[in-house]
């Protein structure tokens, strides 16, 4: 174990011990290399996507566990001041610990800090309706955010928020291993895959994160305000069941 790592697992057990965490699952955890892409984000060449370390079980039993773990961890955690003293709650995510589909956003608005859950407003009612339309339901896949606290008045997440929530929304995807993970907008694709690219040349390509497959679209909140773009997010859900063999 490098000094990096050892610091890493040192600073998650005194997070997990202020959350009142006394007990983990037994199973084990995947390795946290970094997110690449087929062509690789930022013009970096890039190979095979990044073998995920084997867990000691992949029952639902114990990824549910794990995620409630990870998510006692999430509810005590005051890194961001400024977040931690505005918040109601944090929002973790929801779903299928299962899923092999994670839809990735940016943080939680008014209802989501009010609710506790992801994408539960105007924009989440939509994400639900571009679920529902590729022949899915919101508990097959799984939904979170970069950021489990709500931003003051729902300004972007800053550099330092991303940091910290980093580890989080990285052992989520550890846990879940999903076999596609659907970046929405611009903060959850520069956040996941380390890039500056903007959304619109991010979206018909192809990203790995660890064994995960990465595709990236607008946000639904994007489309609230530019309703036209629903047919090119409609083209990226195609792209990606295609992918998956289910023809939209």
């Amino acid at each position: 174990m490098t000094p990096r790592e050892a610091r890493a697992v040192r600073q998650r057990l005194e997070s997990l011990a202020a959350a009142g965490v006394a007990q983990l699952p037994r199973a084990a955890m995947r390795g946290t290399a970094p997110a690449g892409d087929m062509t690789r984000a930022g013009g970096r060449s890039g190979g095979e996507p990044a073998a995920a370390a084997p867990v000691a079980s992949t029952c639902d039993g114990d990824r549910a566990e794990a995620l409630r773990v990870l998510q006692a961890e999430v509810a005590g955690c005051t890194k961001c001041v400024e977040l931690a003293s505005s918040r109601t709650t944090t929002v973790f995510g929801s779903g299928s610990p299962t899923a092999r589909i994670c839809f990735f956003g940016e943080a939680p608005g008014a209802d989501e800090d009010a609710s506790g859950e992801p994408f539960v407003g105007r924009a989440g009612q939509l994400l639900t309706k571009i679920i529902e339309a590729c022949q899915l339901r919101r508990e097959d896949v799984y939904i979170l955010n970069v950021l489990k606290c709500r931003p003051p008045g729902n300004r972007l997440p800053l550099p330092g928020e991303v940091g910290n929530c980093r580890g989080f929304f990285e052992r989520q995807f550890e846990v879940i291993s999903p076999e596609y993970i659907c970046c929405l907008g611009a903060t959850a694709a520069h956040a996941l895959l380390e890039t500056a690219e903007p959304i619109g040349k991010l979206r018909k390509r192809w990203f790995t994160f660890h064994a995960s497959k990465v595709i990236c679209t607008y946000h639904p909140s994007y489309l609230l305000r530019n309703p036209a773009a629903k047919r090119e997010v409609w083209d990226d859900m195609k792209l990606m069941m295609a992918d998956m063999g289910v023809e939209l």
